[in-house]
């Protein structure tokens, strides 16, 4: 891979968007899912949740950079517990 600037960061970041991926289908398929009605309104399945998770997450990332600038480790714990609320209540 030496034809793209791969950093350590952001292999991480696409192994762990990868590893979630694989987990998420492994769960769909182990366990079957039911859409639910949260505090949306809306029906929301696991990757549903997930998806919302990661935009939600992105936003928080850019507006602390914006905000604060680096280093990222507040947004990122703001960014798991953002996370554990969506699962939870979306």
């Amino acid at each position: 891979m030496t034809w793209m600037a791969w950093t350590a960061p952001t292999a991480i970041f696409f192994s762990v968007i990868a590893l979630l991926l694989v987990a998420m289908t492994a769960l769909a398929i182990l366990r079957p899912e039911t859409p639910r009605v949260g505090v949306l309104r809306i029906e929301t399945t696991r990757g549903d949740r997930l998806f919302i998770s990661l935009l939600g997450s992105a936003f928080i990332n850019l507006a602390w950079l914006g905000i604060l600038g680096p280093p990222l480790w507040g947004a990122l714990i703001v960014s798991l517990i953002y996370a554990g609320l969506v699962f939870r209540y979306v």
